[in-house]
């Protein structure tokens, strides 16, 4: 099945879990379980470096609330895109959650993921 002829409800499903440790190792810095459900591709196309610098220099990065609303689903081609509403623990104001999401080798595979 494609992931974009899931229901709203199944989507959120998978994705929030996926979300929420997303947060979890990007504010404790982890790079390994940060990419732990990337596809192959997106793995492969971030550096270890790169995500490290974003983890120390980063205020947003590494300071991630778990209070977090859903926004919708977007649903194009062979992937959809969460969006969530994301707060931050010490700035204060809103950010643009994105999670793109697809089937890789029958799993569920996080294909993009950025706060905006």
């Amino acid at each position: 099945m494609n992931i974009v002829e899931r229901t709203d409800e199944e989507i959120r499903a998978m994705a929030e879990p996926l979300w929420r440790g997303l947060l979890k190792s990007s504010n404790e810095g982890k790079y390994g379980e940060f990419v732990r459900n990337f596809s192959s591709s997106l793995a492969l196309a971030m550096d270890q470096v790169v995500v490290n610098h974003q983890f120390a220099n980063s205020e947003l990065a590494r300071n991630l609330s778990e209070d977090f609303d859903p926004l919708g689903i977007i649903r194009r081609g062979e992937h959809v895109t969460v969006l969530y509403r994301q707060r931050s623990t010490t700035k204060s104001g809103e950010w643009l959650g994105r999670l793109v999401l697809g089937y890789e080798n029958g799993q569920v595979r996080i294909f993009a993921a950025s706060i905006f």
